[in-house]
C-alpha cells in the first residue's frame, strides 16, 4: 500500500515542529489533521509538493508548508516533496523548464554559461528569465495536477487489490 511506502520516507512531525523556518506557523502545525496519511491528504500533498519544487524560489519548503496548513494536506510530505528539486537536479529541472517555456514562446533555446552570482540572475532574467519562469510555471502546474491524480488512482487501486485479496481469504 502507498502509505506504508510514504510514511517509511517521510520526516516526523516533531523534525517539522522543530524547523526554525516553520516556527513562523506557530500553533498552526498542531492541527492534526496535517499529520494523517489518507488519499485525500496525500494526493494534495504530492500536489502542492511538486508545484512548489518547480517554482524557483528561496524557501519553497515555507511556501510549501504555508500551502498545505490551508488546503489540509499532509505537511510532511508537503515540505518533503519540494526537494525533488535539490542542488544535484535543480540544474536539470531548471533546464528543462526553459526548454518548455522557449518552446511554448516559439523562440529558439539560447547559449549561456550560468554562474553562481547574483548579477548573472539580474542579467539572465531579461534574456531567458521569460521563457525560464513560463516553463517553470506551466510545468510546476502539470506536475501538481499529474500527482494529485496518480496518487489518488495508486491508492485506489491499492485498496481495491486489498479488497479482492480479503475476499479471496
Amino acid at each position: 500500500m502507498p502509505k506504508k511506502l510514504i510514511k517509511r520516507f517521510m520526516p516526523s512531525s516533531q523534525s517539522i515542529k522543530d524547523n526554525k523556518h516553520l516556527k513562523v506557523f506557530g500553533n498552526l502545525l498542531h492541527n492534526p489533521h496535517l499529520w494523517h496519511m489518507n488519499r485525500h491528504s496525500v494526493a494534495k500533498a504530492f500536489a502542492v509538493g511538486l508545484f512548489f519544487a518547480f517554482i524557483p524560489v528561496p524557501f519553497q519548503m515555507v511556501l510549501a508548508a504555508g500551502t498545505a496548513i490551508l488546503v489540509h494536506s499532509n505537511l510532511p510530505l508537503s515540505i518533503a516533496l519540494v526537494w525533488i528539486t535539490n542542488p544535484f537536479t535543480m540544474p536539470v529541472i531548471f533546464y528543462a523548464c526553459y526548454i518548455v517555456g522557449s518552446w511554448l514562446i516559439g523562440e529558439t533555446t539560447q547559449e549561456f554559461n550560468f554562474e553562481a552570482s547574483w548579477q548573472w540572475v539580474v542579467d539572465s532574467l531579461s534574456t531567458i528569465g521569460p521563457a525560464f519562469l513560463l516553463g517553470c510555471g506551466v510545468l510546476a502546474v502539470t506536475f501538481a495536477i499529474l500527482g494529485y491524480f496518480i496518487i489518488q488512482g495508486l491508492w485506489r487501486y491499492s485498496v481495491i487489490k486489498a479488497w479482492k485479496k480479503r475476499v479471496r481469504r
